[in-house]
């Protein structure tokens, strides 16, 4: 009944608040769907302990769903330990945006559909990640997609939120495109698609090669690479990351939630879940890896140069997202959903930080309008260094550290030893680590510190957000704090678990698979001691060159962007992405379009053949 009860009571919220809003009006339905957030977000910690540390499973059967030929699909609930680390990311950190939202919020007069959406959301999420078959996964995964349509399009007069909610919804439909193959593809070939019967089956097929669009391909690496296809989209990995960054159009608790908690963790989270797959197809598992890497690198130079406060985290984000990928596509699938549930806090907390900071400066979101903030939002300052502090991955190696510092250097650490050619998953993560604790500094230093940039009624005015948003902000940065520390032996060992009674082991229990070649999570234990320095060093550089470009010597910026202009523009249109599918996508798309309707439906249809009709039929007619 617990389980029913986390999944459904969002469902209720949203519901009730969409439908009876109006007549309720906005406090009631910001009341029900908050409370019945924090309801469930009680329950996702009790099913952590019962599930992660008392070790007990189950499977949930609502209701007989599909039956059609050999599809028979249930609608049922898959309660592992990954799924209870799911549930607390997802409910802990909707519930808070839910009571932030109560005050970001309490101007729109459209509240009641903005709490709808963001219970919908959460449902549709919560769905995804307690799926005991790939067709409720796809459930939720639209599902997300379509909530996300909504609430980033939530301000739709707005011609930009239109078009940032119509850019995500047609760049994942990409995605999710291959990732419905991908399923097509394990029905045709184990004819099921129930998760411990796939999973049983995935060895039988290993070697063997199927036909697809008139190739003979090895079978699963093919429906490997489709299905991170889809988690490519969702998780806005390089090529499919387009509508992340544009995202930011929605109202900033969205921005939170999209980013720290629900979809774009989706990705991560069935690479990890259909690991026993992805275990057999090792060429798939290394196309993961690049991919991953290349994300990490190419959001964190991007991120270097945005002047949007959401937009700088939204990049971060991005990247970390990377590090994530990286980490299950050598294996190390713990350490990536280790980082996803450290992450879900700071990232949350950053964003909500931010909004504070919008709030505060009359919505303003420019950084090169703000500057000298501390003294006047002290508790929104010091959250946003908190949230800084663990994002950069803040420690002393081998003793203790802010909740990145444990989860991204173990991802480093996995990533040196797994040996990838050149090493370049290692390398390309530590430079992804300067970069980060670069621009996450700069903007700590243009935000809050030096002389206000801003005209003199705005920083006059300038004022700390109420309780009820600065409430959340202080239970994310205990997790951004704690987590780390806290749970690292659950997630990911230690050198010290490799004994008989292994907390790692027991923790996760059969939630994700390990092939017998894989000893990862053991050898990232096993490495050189300056390993463990690289983030470190790396870390601390960046800091200190972000201090040395905005606090000790200003004008460096405005030097540096001049004298490498063309590096300067191309990070700052994004490496140019955008424009790039604009010429060879979207206008050649619309000149068919114009063509067809110009030509095709213009020409041949109204003046032929509607032309002749009107003619004889309507003469006729008149006599």
């Amino acid at each position: 009944m617990i389980y029913l009860a986390i999944v459904f009571l969002p469902l209720i919220g949203a519901i009730i608040a969409g439908f009876f809003g109006r007549m309720m009006g906005p406090r009631p339905a910001e009341l029900v769907t908050t409370g019945l957030l924090l309801v469930a977000a009680a329950l996702s910690w009790i099913v952590f302990v019962r599930v992660g540390i008392g070790h007990e499973t189950a499977r949930v059967v609502v209701m007989r769903w599909i039956t059609s030929g050999d599809l028979d699909v249930s609608w049922a609930l898959r309660i592992d330990t990954l799924t209870a680390v799911m549930l607390v990311v997802v409910t802990t950190v909707s519930s808070l945006v839910h009571v932030y939202s109560i005050g970001y919020m309490h101007e729109d007069e459209h509240r009641q559909r903005f709490f709808a959406y963001l219970s919908l959301f959460t449902f549709a999420m919560l769905m995804l990640v307690t799926s005991d078959n790939l067709l409720q996964m796809f459930f939720g995964w639209e599902g997300v997609g379509l909530a996300s349509y909504l609430l980033i399009g939530f301000w739709y007069k707005k011609p930009e939120a239109n078009a940032a909610a119509i850019k995500a919804f047609v760049v994942n439909r990409v995605g999710d495109f291959g990732f419905a193959l991908g399923i097509f593809g394990l029905f045709f070939v184990f004819k099921t698609i129930n998760l411990d019967p796939l999973f049983a089956a995935a060895p039988s097929a290993v070697g063997k090669s199927m036909n697809f669009f008139g190739y003979q391909v090895d079978i699963l690496t093919t429906i490997a690479l489709l299905l991170f296809m889809g988690a490519m989209g969702k998780s806005a990995q390089f090529l499919l990351h387009t509508w992340l960054p544009d995202a930011m159009e929605g109202p900033t608790p969205v921005s939170a939630l999209i980013h720290a908690a629900t979809m774009v963790t989706a990705g991560v989270f069935m690479v990890a879940r259909l690991s026993p797959i992805f275990e057999l197809a090792p060429a798939a598992l290394q196309v993961v890896t690049l991919i991953g890497a290349l994300t990490a690198f190419f959001a964190a130079t991007v991120g270097l140069v945005q002047n949007d406060i959401k937009r700088v985290i939204a990049y971060s984000t991005c990247s970390q997202l990377g590090y994530m990928f990286v980490a299950c596509g050598i294996g190390a699938y713990t350490a990536g959903i280790f980082h996803l549930f450290t992450h879900a806090f700071f990232k949350a907390l950053l964003f909500l930080g931010a909004g504070s900071v919008i709030h505060a400066m009359h919505h303003e979101q420019d950084m090169r309008n703000m500057g000298g903030l501390a003294p006047k939002i002290r508790f929104t300052y010091a959250m946003m260094l908190i949230g800084t502090l663990a994002l950069t991955g803040v420690g002393i190696p081998h003793v203790a550290g802010f909740a990145g510092f444990h989860s991204k250097d173990a991802i480093i650490e996995a990533a040196y030893a797994a040996h990838t050619p050149y090493n370049y998953a290692f390398w390309t993560l530590v430079a992804a680590a300067f970069m980060t604790s670069f621009y996450s500094w700069r903007l700590i230093f243009m935000t809050f510190h030096g002389k206000s940039r801003a005209d003199h009624e705005t920083f006059d005015h300038a004022h700390e957000s109420p309780p009820v948003m600065l409430v959340p902000l202080a239970v994310l940065a205990l997790g951004a704090v704690l987590s780390g520390f806290v749970f690292t032996k659950y997630f990911i060992g230690t050198a010290y678990s490799a004994g008989a009674v292994d907390p790692y082991k027991l923790f996760w229990g059969k939630a994700i698979y390990e092939g017998p070649n894989n000893h990862i999570m053991h050898a990232m234990h096993d490495i050189p001691g300056w390993v463990g320095w690289a983030p470190f060093a790396a870390m601390a550089s960046g800091l200190a060159l972000a201090w040395v470009y905005y606090i000790q010597a200003p004008w460096l910026p405005a030097a540096t962007a001049r004298a490498f202009r063309p590096l300067y523009l191309f990070l700052l249109n994004k490496w140019y992405i955008d424009e790039l599918y604009d010429a060879v996508f979207v206008r050649p798309a619309m000149w068919l379009g114009r063509f067809f309707w110009k030509r095709g439906d213009g020409a041949v249809i109204d003046r032929t053949i509607d032309g002749t009709a009107s003619g004889v039929a309507g003469s006729r007619a008149r006599r």
